[in-house]
């Protein structure tokens, strides 16, 4: 049975392709647009989903959306509802947009489809899944379990924002929800609008930025925007909010109780904007640990966790529930956004159907091959891209392709590389990355000021060989998709002295603080990639020959673009990204490139070429 799952028109619009159960391939439309984010609807992807698993596109048994438009329109209607007059405003802007395209999504599914082979545009194949089912079920299926509770949280579905399910076998079933406007997500979301960033891409900002700040405000969060039962059930205080009623996610309450009126992208950062950041991961955690402490005591909980849904992707939370202990094993969906729905619409559909044989994945260590479910090239189409855009390279084997590539880390270049499948979901895990060396003290800024262009307080992750992770981090699992946070071995930090910690927030980020300071953040915490010979051999022996030259076997990875650019897909998007930026060193395929060695007319200026995310 060959299903096609789509999930598009919010954000990060994406397809994936399954057939009898596994999975063949999975791309963000982004990847293929160069247009971040991009909500349209996925047929890039589609495409490209097809062609790899060299089907036609009569062959496609079922089409799976997301999530169920009328349930939505029945929250945007009853929203409205309850709070008229107010949100007048923003009711109208919506409602002609709902009338004339996304409450007919059926029939414009059913064009779109066409207009990429009509044999997709059969309406007996089209189903339906409901937002948080896509998502419990892409965390739950691919994942090496055969029994789990599962955990979704996001900004908000139809209605439901916070969902538990139980996995067992073949079977999924949400057991209970917490229902819109009262979200996790958008409490989240409302600190990152509120400390000038980006609603639906800055949260990570926010995330980086809690270090620096102290958690000075989880009081007033507590006592006024949301209430917590012993469970982790929630209730947010809507009358600190605006995004239920008006076209702002906070209002002029939330400014009093914090201080101020929101701080505008341009504004700079200052402590009160770190100590908000600390404030909402904290109260976040203990949020996350209170529902997740509550799903383990139930009666008969499996001692497994799978997790999705955008909030899954606060690794520092997800680092946590692990060092918590309720759970013996937990898997977190790579692509847990939205374009992760894809997937789990497809997933969903297929054993609800159970076709004859259908039996859920245990493998190890799980069931999606590490991530790695996008295009990849031929050496000789490589080769041919890379020439048709000027570019200047030279050939190697395999074994002088590491040696080179190792060599130019240990001098501390900067290193594109770009190798196999594109992965799916928001990390780069090693064939989309810029690399660096993780002992050089001034690698972080570097990477982030002139290569990523982006703010100097974003810290990279560390990829470290899975047998080698817990002589460097206090970790001793799988991390495989860069989403958990684990402290870096006490023995090889350094201890910041009394003046160093006294300094100013970002003032901080130059002091060395242990043997790897490029991926040690301020709070000696790692967002750790364990690297696997099974997954990526390519990638392995890359680390394992940087080991062998400097006794380190961990690196800088972080994802191949710039601020505001999608991660790289093609050739010619590694050398236009290479041109346009201060990455010294080029791998694609077997293709070294030197930066020095191209075409001066080619440089690119990307550091303002894309929107800022």
């Amino acid at each position: 049975m060959l299903v096609l799952g789509i999930s598009a028109f919010y954000h990060d619009s994406a397809a994936a392709l399954i057939r009898d159960g596994e999975i063949l391939a999975a791309a963000q439309e982004e990847r293929f647009t160069r247009k971040k984010h991009d909500p349209d609807f996925p047929a890039n992807a589609i495409r490209y989903c097809l062609s790899e698993a060299k089907a036609s596109a009569a062959a496609v048994d079922r089409i799976v959306f997301y999530e169920k438009p009328f349930l939505k329109f029945e929250r945007l209607v009853e929203t409205y509802l309850a709070f008229a007059p107010n949100g007048f405003a923003s009711f109208r802007k919506a409602m002609p947009l709902w009338i004339g395209e996304k409450l007919f999504q059926r029939d414009l599914l059913i064009r779109a489809l066409k207009e990429i082979d009509p044999a997709l545009g059969d309406k007996a194949k089209l189903r339906f899944s409901e937002h948080h089912f896509s998502h419990a079920a892409s965390a739950y299926f691919p994942s090496p379990f055969r029994d789990a509770a599962v955990l979704t949280m996001d900004g908000v579905g139809e209605w439901a924002t916070t969902s538990a399910a139980v996995g067992e076998g073949e079977s999924l079933k949400i057991t209970k929800e917490i229902h819109f406007p009262h979200s996790l997500g958008l409490l989240y979301s409302a600190f990152t609008y509120y400390t000038g960033f980006k609603v639906n891409s800055g949260e990570y900002k926010v995330m980086g930025l809690a270090p620096y700040g102290e958690p000075r405000f989880v009081k007033e969060i507590f006592e006024h925007l949301v209430d917590v039962k012993a469970d982790g059930s929630f209730r947010l205080n809507q009358d600190y909010f605006g995004y239920s009623t008006g076209l702002t996610m906070t209002n002029s309450r939330f400014d009093d109780l914090f201080g101020g009126p929101a701080r505008s992208a341009a504004d700079p950062l200052d402590q009160r904007h770190m100590d908000l950041a600390a404030s909402v991961q904290a109260a976040t955690e203990e949020i996350v640990l209170r529902l997740t402490r509550a799903l383990a005591a139930e009666a008969g909980a499996s001692r497994n966790l799978c997790l999705a849904g955008g909030v899954a992707l606060n690794c520092v939370a997800n680092g946590k529930i692990l060092r918590d202990g309720r759970f013996d094993n937990i898997f977190v969906q790579p692509a847990a956004g939205d374009a992760g729905g894809a997937l789990g619409a497809a997933l969903a559909v297929y054993f609800d159907e159970k076709p004859a044989g259908a039996q859920k994945s245990v493998k190890k260590p799980d069931a999606m091959q590490g991530a790695y479910l996008g295009p990849s090239y031929e050496q000789a189409d490589i080769e041919a891209r890379l020439t048709a855009a000027g570019a200047v390279f030279s050939v190697v084997d395999d074994d002088h392709l590491i040696e080179k590539t190792a060599a130019a880390l240990a001098a501390e270049q900067a290193v594109g590389w770009h190798q196999g499948r594109m992965e799916f979901g928001p990390r780069a895990l090693g064939n989309r990355s810029i690399l660096g060396d993780p002992r050089s003290p001034t690698m972080q800024k570097a990477l982030n000021l002139k290569v990523k262009y982006r703010e100097s307080f974003r810290p990279f992750a560390p990829s470290v060989l899975r047998q080698d992770v817990s002589d460097w981090f206090e970790l001793d699992v799988d991390s495989p998709y860069m989403l958990l946070v684990a402290p870096v071995k006490s023995e090889r930090c350094r201890k910041m002295s009394d003046a160093e910690e006294a300094l100013f927030g970002i003032d901080k980020l130059n002091i060395q603080r242990s043997d790897i300071p490029a991926v040690t953040h301020v709070d000696y915490s790692a967002r750790v990639q364990t690297v696997h010979e099974e997954t990526n051999p390519r990638y392995h022996a890359l680390i394992s020959r940087f080991k062998a030259l400097t006794g380190c076997p961990v690196l800088i990875n972080t994802s191949f673009n710039v601020r505001g650019e999608p991660i790289v897909n093609t050739p010619e998007d590694a050398f236009r990204c290479f041109m346009g930026s201060e990455i010294e060193f080029l791998a694609v395929g077997n293709c070294i490139l030197i930066k020095d060695q191209q075409n001066p007319a080619l440089k690119l200026d990307y550091k303002n070429a894309f929107e800022l995310d």
